[in-house]
């Protein structure tokens, strides 16, 4: 079902040039503007000592997430659905294996930690966008779904890490969210 659902997904791929360019552009640029966003909230004027531990909370989460993949990648070595003729591959062929996606961990593991912080309209923003860099990754051939589910996973498993380890209002909280 995975390589049939990744199938369909891309072969959307190539039918319109304008929509092939928005997907090449999100997967591109999806993740840098979602960091983007989590590096603006340091200036928000509401709650800002909660927003700038949210943003604190999700750049240890993003870090955390990605270190884990890279030891994911030591033991699982999946070939990309388009080394596998699975789908056609719209961008540059990527060095390193297909499991799991670093973008649905990256935008993923920033979901987590904007939700566990509990900022409901942020985190429906990044959601949105994470869900699209997600499929974008699909779309363009570069990961097959589980490749993305595995990603999202770790993503939320590193949030949920640093919710644990990393707590509000701890001295080296109020160090770190008293900056500027």
């Amino acid at each position: 079902m995975d390589v049939e659902i990744t199938h369909w997904i891309n072969s959307f791929a190539g039918r319109s040039p304008l929509v092939d360019h928005i997907m090449i552009a999100i997967t591109q640029i999806g993740v840098p503007l979602m960091i983007a966003t989590v590096v603006l909230q340091w200036w928000g004027r509401a709650d800002r000592l909660h927003l700038r531990h949210a943003a604190i909370c999700a750049g240890l989460a993003f870090l955390l997430g990605l270190a884990l993949n890279q030891g994911i990648l030591l033991f699982i070595h999946r070939m990309r659905p388009y080394d596998a003729g699975v789908s056609n591959l719209l961008i540059a062929r990527s060095t390193d294996w297909s499991f799991p996606s670093d973008h649905a961990t990256a935008s993923m593991s920033i979901v987590a930690a904007f939700a566990m912080q509990k900022i409901p309209g942020r985190t429906l923003v990044v959601l949105a966008m994470a869900v699209l860099i997600c499929l974008s990754r699909i779309f363009v051939g570069t990961h097959y779904l589980t490749d993305i589910l595995g990603g999202a996973a770790t993503g939320i498993l590193a949030a949920v890490i640093v919710r644990l380890v990393y707590r509000e209002n701890s001295k080296l909280d109020r160090i770190a969210t008293g900056i500027f």
